[in-house]
C-alpha cells in the first residue's frame, strides 16, 4: 500500500508539474500577442530559453537554496523514493521558472537577450528561492516568528505573494531602469499606442494559462490525499470575478478581458484552500479592478512603460491575494480560518520588500556593467532582427 501511495503521490504532482509546464506556452504565446510583430520571434525564444536556463539553475542551486535538497548523489538513491522528490522538483521548478517569465513581459521588445539570461540565473538560483525557503520550509525561524507575534505562519498555498508579487515587484525596477520604448512617450506629451500584434494570439495566452492555473493551485496541495475541491472551485470562481470585472472596468476591452481571469487567478492562489467561494468570486473581481486601473496609470499617468502590465497583474493582484487571504479566509468572512491578517500583511510586506531589493540589485548590476537595452537602431529594427536574425513571417516579406 506505501508504494501504491508514493506511486500516486508521484503522479499526482507529475501531472502538476506538466500543467504549469503549459503555461508558460501560455507566457509565451500572451507576450507574442502584445507586442508588436517585429519583437514577435524574441517572445517565445525567451519564454523557451528563460525555461531552460532556470531548469539548469535551479538544479544545481535554487533548490538546494529552498529546501535543502542536493541531487549530485547516485541514481539508485534518488529512485529509492519511487522519484517523488525528483518529480517534485519538476513541479517546484515550473513555479520558480515563472519568475524570468513574468519580469520578461514587463521588459519586452527593447531589452538585450543575454544580460536577462543573467538575471533569470541570479534570481532563480538565489533571489527566489530565498524566499520560498523562508514561507515554504521555515528558513531563518521567519514563521515561527511571525506566528508568536501574530498567533498565525503566514499563509500562502499557491503562490500569490511567493510566485507572483515577487516576480512583478521584480519586474517594476526592471521596467524602470530600463525606460520606455522608443517613442511611446513623445516630448509634445503625445502618448503613442504601440498596439498589440494579435488578439487571437494573446488571448490563447490567456486561455492556456488559464487552463494551467488549475494544475497550479489544486496540485500545489503535493500530494493525492490532500487534494481540494474547495481550491478548484475557488480558482473557478475568482477567474470568474476577475473577467466579469475586467470586462466592465476596461470598456470591453479585450487585452483588459483576457488579463482579467489571470489577475483573478493570481490574487486567488494564497487562500484558495480557506476560502468560501463567494469569497473568491470577490477577491477574483477586485483583482481585476486592480489590474485595469492600476495598468492604465501605470500607462498613461505615470509613464511606466510596463508591456504586459506585469507589475499590476502579478505585482500588485499578488499583494492584494495576500492580504485577501487574511481577510476572505477568515471564519469571519465565510472562510476555514486558522489564518490571521496580522501575518498576512508581514509575510506579504516581506515578499515585496525582498523582491524590490533582488530587482534593484540585480537590474542595477547589470546596467552598469552590461547595459541592458539595445541600441535605437536595434530597437528600431526589432528584436527579432537584431537578435534572431529572422522575422515572424520571413516567407511573406520575401514574397512582398
Amino acid at each position: 500500500m506505501e508504494a501504491l501511495k508514493q506511486g500516486a503521490d508521484t503522479l499526482f504532482i507529475l501531472l502538476g508539474a506538466v500543467m504549469v509546464l503549459a503555461m508558460h506556452a501560455g507566457f509565451a504565446f500572451l507576450e507574442l500577442g502584445t507586442v508588436r510583430r517585429k519583437n514577435q520571434v524574441n517572445a517565445l525564444v525567451k519564454i523557451l530559453v528563460d525555461f531552460s536556463v532556470s531548469t539548469v539553475v535551479y538544479f544545481i542551486v535554487g533548490y538546494g537554496v529552498a529546501y535543502g535538497t542536493s541531487f549530485f548523489i547516485g541514481a539508485e538513491q534518488l529512485a529509492a523514493k519511487n522519484g517523488y522528490e525528483l518529480v517534485k522538483f519538476f513541479f517546484l521548478l515550473t513555479f520558480a521558472a515563472a519568475i524570468p517569465a513574468i519580469v520578461s513581459g514587463g521588459i519586452a521588445e527593447r531589452a538585450k537577450f543575454w544580460p536577462q539570461l543573467i538575471a533569470t540565473a541570479v534570481i532563480v538560483g538565489f533571489i527566489y528561492p530565498f524566499f520560498e525557503g523562508i514561507v515554504w520550509n521555515q528558513h531563518f525561524g521567519v514563521q515561527a516568528w511571525i506566528k508568536a507575534f501574530t498567533g498565525e505562519e503566514f499563509h500562502d498555498f499557491a503562490g500569490s505573494v511567493v510566485v507572483h508579487a515577487v516576480g512583478g515587484w521584480i519586474a517594476l525596477p526592471a521596467v524602470i531602469l530600463l525606460g520606455a520604448r522608443s517613442n511611446r512617450y513623445r516630448k509634445d506629451g503625445a502618448i503613442s499606442a504601440h498596439p498589440p500584434s494579435s488578439i487571437p494570439f494573446l488571448a490563447l495566452g490567456a486561455w492556456v494559462l488559464t487552463v494551467g492555473w488549475f494544475g497550479f493551485n489544486v496540485m500545489s496541495a503535493q500530494t493525492l490525499g490532500k487534494i481540494s475541491g474547495l481550491v478548484a472551485v475557488n480558482s473557478l470562481m475568482a477567474m470568474a470575478g476577475g473577467t466579469l470585472v475586467a470586462l466592465l472596468a476596461g470598456k470591453n476591452d479585450p487585452g483588459f478581458v483576457h488579463n482579467g481571469p489571470l489577475a483573478g487567478l493570481v490574487a486567488v492562489c494564497a487562500g484558495s484552500d480557506l476560502m468560501h467561494p463567494v469569497g473568491a468570486l470577490v477577491v477574483g473581481g477586485i483583482a481585476g479592478g486592480i489590474f485595469v486601473v492600476m495598468f492604465t496609470l501605470t500607462q498613461n499617468k505615470w509613464k511606466i512603460d510596463d508591456v504586459l502590465g506585469v507589475w499590476p497583474l502579478h505585482g500588485l493582484c499578488g499583494t492584494w491575494g495576500g492580504i485577501a487571504a487574511g481577510l476572505f479566509g477568515s471564519k469571519a468572512l465565510g472562510g476555514l480560518g486558522g489564518i490571521s491578517l496580522g501575518s498576512q500583511l508581514i509575510g506579504t510586506a516581506l515578499g515585496v520588500t525582498w523582491a524590490l531589493f533582488g530587482g534593484v540589485v540585480v537590474y542595477g548590476v547589470l546596467k552598469a556593467s552590461m547595459g541592458l537595452r539595445l541600441s535605437q537602431e536595434e530597437e528600431y529594427d526589432g528584436a527579432d532582427l537584431s537578435i534572431h536574425k529572422i522575422s515572424a513571417t520571413p516567407e511573406r516579406e520575401v514574397n512582398w
